[in-house]
């Protein structure tokens, strides 16, 4: 496939089955009502402020409403805050095969290019979505099938967010292709690994990856030039484009049914199995032992002393399920931090990696917990996958609870019309605006 043919692909009229939109539609709604449910933050609060004070445009034309908040800044600015505000609450969608993220870069500039385009449908925006999750994928794949290090999701989620720039604001071909060069060029090829290990507010990267993104494409608009991306036209990435527009990716993204590193769910769904099956509760276990992949074995094994480091440990987790029965936006913050029932029941777990759970990822997710009661008794869950993907899928009902708990922030009224409008997205007659007005107040609460 010819960078021609991926700029067709991009900018001209592409053909995208329904079920891919209506899936997209979905993750949409997901993705902004963890936006809202990442307000209240420290590390939301941060970035808002900055973006404000720092990212500041000289017009209203280049200006962007910062979601939940309604302060304004430039369009890149805007979106970075809220990128940054949604990867500081892990429980937006992902993509397994490139161990990472699409939605909470793409989302964001979404909005904030829309907020200029009063005429902008709710079908045209939510097209101009999908091709964009499509475009990041295969960058997120090219790089990482490409290079020895395991780059964060803005690394190459900057170019889904270029291809969705430069289709909205009518490039063409030459300049999609600077916009891409720029965007590849400064997309932060930050070590996710690195993070894991030391859990900060820096997260996935995807701040600056929306970020840098719209720069991206706001420079080529203004004739900046940028190299070829090495990820969509070197030789050795062509194999990770070979199927666009055929395969839809957007489909194979996950939906995260906790506030929690992808990496735990497994655990977390299987201790979550023995303990409905069983009636146990903390005081009836004496150990627990998890077999995991080698990536979630690595995650921080402590009890943590921040929102971050919560987000990032697979140990704590699966101690606020035993404890609290959930692990919500709750159960990461706050007073959980110093939660002395989760702290007791650390020291009851280990974690291994265990090679056959290591061998099937990053396609799929498996663990696999054995706890022993206080009384001698041993249960097993069997290997468990996590639920969210298309293997586990949630129901569109457990989607909607997810969201009315992500976004309790809102009033119930206000919560009710922005997941009304997950089945109004398809409607060429609906203005996108619609949803936007829904977006810009601070939250209730």
């Amino acid at each position: 496939m010819t960078f021609d043919d991926i700029a067709d692909f991009t900018l001209g009229a592409t053909a995208i089955p329904d079920s891919a939109l209506d899936f997209a539609a979905t993750l949409l709604i997901d993705t902004l009502g963890v936006t809202a449910g990442a307000a209240g933050l420290e590390v939301s609060h941060i970035a808002r402020n900055h973006a404000a004070r720092f990212m500041s445009a000289a017009s209203d034309n280049d200006a962007a409403t910062l979601l939940f908040d309604g302060r304004r800044a430039s369009i890149p600015g805007a979106a970075f805050a809220a990128a940054t505000q949604i990867d500081n609450l892990d429980a937006h969608d992902g993509f397994n095969p490139v161990k990472g993220h699409i939605g909470c870069a793409v989302v964001p500039a979404l909005c904030a290019l829309a907020e200029h385009m009063p005429a902008l449908s709710a079908r045209k925006a939510l097209e101009a979505m999908t091709l964009s999750y499509e475009i990041a994928g295969r960058a997120g794949l090219a790089l990482h099938g490409t290079v020895s290090d395991y780059h964060t999701s803005g690394a190459w989620n900057a170019l889904g967010v270029a291809a969705l720039g430069a289709r909205l604001r009518g490039m063409d071909a030459a300049r999609l292709r600077d916009a891409f060069g720029i965007a590849e060029y400064h997309g932060p090829r930050s070590q996710m690994m690195r993070e894991i290990a030391n859990p900060t507010m820096l997260h996935d990267g995807s701040g600056m990856g929306a970020f840098t993104g719209l720069m991206a494409v706001l420079l080529a608009e203004d004739g900046f030039e940028g190299a070829p991306a090495i990820t969509i036209e070197a030789e050795e990435a062509a194999t990770y484009w070979q199927d666009l527009g055929q395969r839809w990716t957007v489909v194979e993204n996950y939906i995260k049914p906790y506030p929690i590193c992808r990496w735990a769910h497994a655990a977390i769904d299987a201790l979550g199995t023995l303990i409905d099956t069983h009636g146990l509760s903390a005081s009836d276990v004496a150990k627990i032992d998890v077999r995991t992949f080698e990536e979630a074995a690595a995650l921080f094994p402590a009890m943590p002393s921040t929102t971050s480091q919560a987000q990032y440990s697979l140990p704590f987790a699966l101690g606020a399920r035993l404890v609290h029965g959930r692990v919500g936006p709750d159960e990461i913050a706050g007073d959980a931090l110093t939660d002395s029932k989760i702290a007791a029941v650390l020291d009851k777990i280990t974690v291994t990696e265990d090679r056959s759970h290591s061998d099937r990822f990053p396609i799929d997710r498996w663990s696999d917990v054995t706890v022993v009661t206080t009384d001698g008794q041993t249960f097993a869950s069997g290997d468990t996958q996590a639920k969210g993907g298309q293997e586990v899928p949630m129901s569109l009902s457990e989607v909607e609870e997810k969201f009315h708990t992500m976004a309790a922030a809102l009033t119930d009224a206000r919560r009710s019309k922005i997941w009304a409008m997950r089945e109004q997205m398809m409607d060429p007659d609906i203005p996108f605006a619609d949803l936007l007005t829904l977006l810009h107040a601070p939250t209730d609460t």
